[in-house]
């Protein structure tokens, strides 16, 4: 359980430099959705290290070494999806013959925890309630989740006219 300190700390961080942090990572992704994202990482990291206990000197350059590593991370894994996806992406015309592998391939490429989101809302039928239990986040977060990945995946398919 966060101590109501820890709450504090992080609710005063937030509001203090979400903006600030946003920013730093938008111009680095150059995407709105994936800078969001990278962002609500870092402040659910700041709560999970504010809670183990100790606080920063200085809470707005610890935000942006925890939004560093965070991007990083991101880098490093899209840099494996995207070997991995190299390997394994259907040719054009493997697509109209497998439209399922296709969608497969499409739901790897998502983000991490976009993924998880589609699989526990719509292969695993779970309720917002449950998934934002799981996740240690709340239902709006989820349901702002879900409409990205599956505007994600719209994107990847257009409706051919």
């Amino acid at each position: 359980m966060l101590s109501t300190m820890t709450t504090t700390s992080t609710e005063v961080a937030y509001v203090r430099y979400r903006e600030d942090v946003y920013r730093f990572l938008l111009r680095r992704t150059g995407n709105h959705h994936d800078a969001e994202e990278l962002a609500q990482q870092v402040f659910a990291d700041t709560t999970a290290a504010l809670a183990r206990g100790g606080a920063p000197r200085s809470m707005r350059a610890w935000l942006f070494a925890v939004a560093e590593r965070r991007l990083v991370d991101e880098l490093r894994r899209r840099a494996r999806a995207a070997r991995t996806a190299g390997m394994l992406a259907p040719r054009a015309d493997d697509v109209a013959a497998e439209p399922l592998g296709a969608v497969e391939a499409a739901l790897h490429r998502l983000p991490r925890s976009q993924r998880r989101i589609v699989a526990m809302r719509i292969l695993e039928g779970r309720t917002y309630r449950d998934i934002a239990r799981e996740l240690g986040c709340n239902e709006a977060a989820c349901r702002m989740r879900l409409s990205r990945a599956l505007q994600r995946l719209r994107d990847e398919f257009p409706l051919a006219s």
